[in-house]
């Protein structure tokens, strides 16, 4: 019978790596401790090294900007809906003047 593999989220990825980097334990007794094999915490530690710079960034970063990016783009999508419905709605009484008129001329 094969285990499943299990998904691990970054807050857990962030507090296994912080707990051996705390030095609460050597690697095997952490992984161990959370069935984790000490080779993917490792990578995980690694990675968090690698990247932890990122959070001490003023600029902007991707994500912020492409917050930005989609708001904007939502902004125009809204407006564009707003003026399509209003021409839908006009057409629709266009329609109904132009019907009427049709009526009254035999």
């Amino acid at each position: 019978m094969s285990r499943k593999r299990k998904h691990y989220t970054s807050e857990e990825k962030a507090r296994i790596v912080l707990e051996l980097i705390r030095e609460a334990g050597t690697l095997n007794e952490v992984a161990q401790k959370y069935e984790v094999s000490p080779q993917l915490i490792s990578r995980w530690k690694s990675e968090f090294l690698e990247n932890m710079a990122v959070v001490f960034d003023k600029k902007a970063t991707d994500v912020e900007k492409l917050k930005k990016e989609h708001e904007v783009e939502k902004e125009a999508l809204v407006n564009q809906i707003g003026r399509l419905t209003i021409d839908v709605e006009w057409l629709k009484k266009k329609q109904l003047q132009i019907s009427e008129m049709k009526k009254r001329k035999p």
